[in-house]
């Protein structure tokens, strides 16, 4: 199954390479830089990760997991740091994906849910 994942912080012109560069099946990339992007990712469907590249500020950081959460609830949200630099951002995506390979959200009785997108909901 192909996972969606919005890169953020990544200008369009690099998302090929960057693509290229992590060589991972069954993922479907989708680059941004800003809060606008989530919002237009989320519009054309659920995402399954968004990962934040560490250039972004803390404001626009904040921002983006607000929306992220209220737009999806299976969507998991992960922040690079700011040490490695950009040049730490295809290893860092690459780590957390390999890392998520196998994870399938299920929906728990226990649940809250907070979107309720009943596009996103997979019965366990």
């Amino acid at each position: 199954m192909t996972k969606r994942v919005l890169v953020l912080g990544l200008v369009p012109s690099l998302l090929d390479g960057f693509r290229r560069q992590l060589d991972l099946p069954d993922i479907e990339f989708v680059g941004g830089t800003g809060v606008d992007d989530v919002r237009s990712a989320f519009a054309q469907g659920d995402l399954d990760h968004v990962m934040l590249g560490g250039g972004l500020d803390l404001q626009t950081r904040l921002e983006v997991v607000r929306v992220v959460f209220e737009s999806s609830d299976k969507a998991t949200v992960h922040l690079k740091d700011h040490l490695s630099g950009p040049e730490g951002f295809v290893p860092f995506v690459g780590s957390v994906l390999r890392g998520l390979s196998d994870y399938e959200p299920r929906l728990s009785p226990r649940a809250i849910l907070r979107a309720q997108r009943s596009d996103q909901v997979t019965e366990g």
